[in-house]
């Protein structure tokens, strides 16, 4: 069962998050937060792969519950579960959707959100150029920093440096990015993607039964808190 979540469909990636984001309502005392978490965290290692995108990234939740934990201390009445549970709520409701976030390809979200939802395509196509972009992105400013690395033009050990090597950089992203996108929209609209009123899909959407079997997961985890917070 491990890396389940790897081969699951987009859709139910997307649902996942957006029941954490209900589930966290109910995260209203430090037992039920623990417990989500617990389960949370379980159930993620359990259902994601090995290798699912860097692992700095859950650094941004770690942060934000710590933040929303001291603001909540710093000017309510300095109660220790109060805050507590403030960034347990924060965790439960980020930590899904920021392990997920990798997972979701767009070309396989453009196929499911046209074929099953019955989206517009002209809209579906928008949205995962603009995904892919993103990508791209991330790629772009690697080898930027590489570049600039290999030429010696690295940032220094100062905080003045690192600032000018982070505008450089950034600079020439921008650029890039826009230059890309350019000869993206050009493309696009050379094949005809503008004037087309129906579209084929080179790949079908299909939806498993073990979607169905986690989408079910994810509909308990969702209503556990709940009962945990009624039964209190």
């Amino acid at each position: 069962m491990t890396g389940l979540l790897a081969r699951s469909n987009p859709l139910l990636l997307l649902a996942w998050a957006a029941l954490a984001m209900v589930a966290a309502v109910a995260v209203r005392d430090l037992l039920t937060g623990v417990v989500m978490l617990a389960l949370v965290v379980g159930i993620g290692l359990v259902v994601l792969p090995g290798r699912s995108g860097p692992r700095l990234r859950y650094l941004v939740v770690l942060l934000a519950a710590l933040s929303t934990g001291w603001s909540t201390w710093l000017v309510g009445d300095r109660d220790l579960v109060v805050a507590v549970t403030a960034g347990l709520r924060v965790s439960v409701l980020a930590l899904p959707g920021v392990a997920l976030a990798p997972l979701v390809d767009p070309s396989e979200l453009a196929d499911q959100l046209a074929q099953r939802l019955k989206l517009p395509a002209r809209g579906v196509i928008a949205v995962t150029a603009a995904l892919q972009r993103i990508d791209l992105m991330a790629e772009t400013w690697r080898q930027v920093s590489r570049t600039r690395r290999a030429r010696g033009g690295g940032p220094g050990r100062g905080p003045v440096s690192q600032l000018r090597h982070l505008g450089s950089v950034s600079f020439a992203v921008l650029v890039a990015t826009m230059r890309q996108a350019t000869a993206m929209a050009t493309a696009m609209d050379a094949r005809g993607f503008d004037g087309a009123d129906r579209r084929s899909w080179a790949e079908l959407g299909p939806w498993r039964r073990s979607d169905t079997a986690l989408l079910v997961l994810g509909v308990v985890l969702t209503i556990l808190p709940y009962v945990l917070w009624w039964s209190r």
